[in-house]
């Protein structure tokens, strides 16, 4: 059952299982991209519902968390250099008014996965208690 990934009005959110075994909820925070604790929302997520929810695949939580951050984000070094390679991809399909071909599509999702590593490493790194890299790498 855990991990669990949701998306909550657009916004990712994972439930994990806590060392005592319980459950922990994190939220990505779009002004930094860490993780900020969000078990207020565990109930609704697991036994509400609506409309604003939506549970997603582990994939589909790397991606979305990535086209986050990569949207709302600025900075120097090779993350965001990336992000700017998706962005570019992406700034050229809505310009050209066409859909991404397969190449294309596995391109942006492949950068993204790398992305979604490489900045949860850095949140590990830097103590935030949500940051989980082993999310983005394939099964």
């Amino acid at each position: 059952m855990l991990p669990a990934f949701f998306s909550y009005y657009e916004s990712p959110i994972k439930l994990v299982e806590t060392t005592d075994g319980g459950v922990a909820a994190w939220r990505l925070s779009k002004d930094t991209g860490g993780w900020t604790p969000a078990n207020k929302l565990i109930d609704t997520l697991l036994f509400v519902g609506g409309d604003e929810i939506d549970e997603l695949t582990r994939e589909e939580f790397v991606q979305q968390t990535e086209r986050e951050r990569g949207y709302y984000l600025t900075g120097e070094g090779p993350i965001f250099a990336l992000y700017e390679t998706v962005r570019a991809i992406t700034d050229a399909l809505a310009r050209e008014r066409r859909y991404p071909t397969p190449t294309e599509i596995a391109l942006i999702e492949g950068v993204r996965r790398r992305t979604f590593v490489m900045f949860e490493e850095e949140l590990q790194r830097a103590g935030d208690p949500g940051a989980d890299p082993s999310l983005g790498r394939q099964p």
